[in-house]
């Protein structure tokens, strides 16, 4: 039995099989194209053709993309909404999108506050006014709109008239209509939430698009067999199904496959993870095995979100970078770079322009392309590179330690060869077997997982059996996402008291992961 990964990057889609005893078989890279299916198939063909592995036997496998990320920040693709906020009359002063920028601004179709939504403590704000949400859906539908973002004041903590608008516009708009609740995709706060699940709406041709995509690569060369998984961005895998449904929960998915990969090449379950690529360097922390989410509001191409995110800081840095010298001597990297046009623009492949991959060469760091064409290069420019991009590196590794100790470093993707074997601040830095594709092959060994997040009145129910009950939400689901029970752990438990609100509320958030069945 065998799994297959493939992570689409910038530069580079890679692919990795593994057998059932988490062995890597094959691994390779191939130039992402214009068109990323051409590339997914070429890693797919140039893979099964390294490892001569039987078709048949891949039981599994795995994609990791950036296409709703690039959608995101480039504005195409993304399909017009409806917006329905449930919250006349406390938050008519502020309209949905009200900090939205034009050039995306436009995917809404329409938009309406009603009258719904809660108070903190979960008392009715205003009865939910089913007769202007009807009239709202009617006009979408008119409108030929074919996905509605509904979002409720408190609806964290109950989200009972979400539900019922959600039930009402199926009613309305038919059971094909795409339907994304607030309540299940980001945290507290309404506007942050409400514009993750404007996002989220907006991406459902995205999210179709590549999932058929790939499940129809997949046939085309002839892996029938194998369940079909999208990495997402906790580090964990989800089904096509939930993949279309929640699309969002794929945006960065890259930097937590590398972190996974890291981590399990590595054998270290706390480092910091620097990920390397042609372009950008991302830098994460393994904390259990897993990545370290954010704890605060991210903005994803101009829009403040709240939903979960990864802990990434990223900087432009990648075996792409282009390197210059100053008229006073000095030596910068980046932060433009040839990008996938490495093989073409690089000295050591015969092109044109000095890159940092080029430095690498000079410096004997790497064997790659000819390095006859890189030995004209001064040695002093070439250390000075060097160590912008030491000082680079390291400032990042601080920006994500929470303590002056020293952190394990884990050195990967294919860009790492520009990195100096040694990093200030960095107790050890490794670099592992299969480096390059540690983002495949994170994808293809990841666990499938369940999150329970609720507010919680210790004073109603006492924290251990708050606590002890989370925790058996967070395995149930995680087993209803796929994971095979005996294996489910508990890897993550938050609770944090909320001062505001009455008595002894907690916010209390429960993650479980386990292996997907064979």
């Amino acid at each position: 039995m065998y799994k297959l990964g493939i992570d689409v990057g910038g530069t580079n889609t890679d692919a990795v099989l593994i057998d059932e005893n988490r062995n890597v078989i094959a691994d390779i890279k191939c130039p992402t194209s214009g068109d990323i299916y051409d590339g997914i198939l070429a890693a797919l063909r140039t893979v099964l053709s390294v490892s001569g592995v039987d078709k048949s036997q891949i039981r599994q496998a795995m994609l990791g993309t950036t296409q709703c990320t690039n959608a995101i920040v480039e504005r195409r693709n993304l399909a017009p909404i409806g917006i329905l906020r449930l919250g006349a009359p406390a938050t008519l002063g502020i309209p949905p999108m009200v900090d939205w920028s034009d050039d995306i601004r436009q995917i809404c179709a329409g938009s309406a506050v009603i009258g719904g939504g809660f108070e903190y403590d979960g008392k009715e704000l205003a009865p939910l006014d089913r007769e202007a949400a009807r009239a709202f859906f009617l006009e979408m539908k008119a409108k030929g709109v074919q996905s509605i973002a509904i979002s409720g004041v408190f609806s964290t903590v109950r989200n009972d008239h979400e539900l019922e608008a959600a039930a009402l516009c199926r009613e309305v708009m038919g059971e094909d209509v795409h339907i994304s609740i607030s309540s299940e995709i980001g945290s507290m706060g309404l506007i942050e939430r409400e514009n993750a699940t404007i996002l989220n709406a907006a991406l459902w041709k995205v999210a179709q698009r590549f999932t058929e995509g790939f499940a129809q690569s997949l046939a085309d060369e002839g892996i029938t067999n194998a369940d079909v998984y999208l990495s997402q961005n906790d580090g964990t895998l989800m089904t096509m199904e939930h993949a279309r449904r929640y699309p969002i929960l794929t945006v960065a998915c890259g930097p937590t496959n590398s972190i996974r990969g890291a981590s399990y090449l590595s054998s270290l379950r706390n480092a910091i993870v620097i990920d390397v690529g042609g372009t950008t360097t991302d830098f994460g922390v393994i904390q259990n095995g897993f990545p370290r989410e954010s704890s605060v509001a991210v903005t994803i191409g101009g829009v403040r979100t709240n939903f979960r995110m990864p802990d990434v800081v990223s900087i432009g840095l990648g075996g792409g970078s282009i390197v210059r010298q100053k008229p006073d001597g000095t030596v910068t990297v980046g932060p433009d770079s040839v990008g996938y046009e490495i093989t073409k623009r690089a000295l050591v492949f015969g092109g044109d322009t000095l890159t940092a991959t080029d430095i690498a060469v000079r410096l004997g760091m790497y064997r790659l392309g000819d390095p006859a064409k890189v030995a004209h290069i001064p040695e002093e420019l070439a250390k000075k590179a060097l160590s912008a991009i030491g000082t680079m590196v390291e400032d990042a590794i601080d920006s994500m330690k929470v303590s002056s100790a020293d952190s394990d470093v884990i050195l990967v993707g294919g860009g790492s060869i520009i990195l100096p074997e040694k990093l200030a601040g960095a107790a050890q830095v490794i670099k592992p077997q299969h480096f390059g594709c540690a983002n495949a092959i994170g994808s293809a060994i990841s666990k499938v997982s369940g999150t329970f997040e609720k507010l919680i009145n210790y004073d109603e129910l006492p924290r251990d059996k708050a606590l002890e009950q989370a925790k058996s939400e967070a395995v149930e689901l995680a087993v209803a996402a796929g994971a095979i029970r005996d294996t489910v752990e508990i890897i993550e438990v938050e609770d944090v008291p909320l001062a505001y609100y009455p008595g002894s509320t907690n916010r209390v958030k429960i993650k479980a992961a386990g292996d997907l069945a064979n």
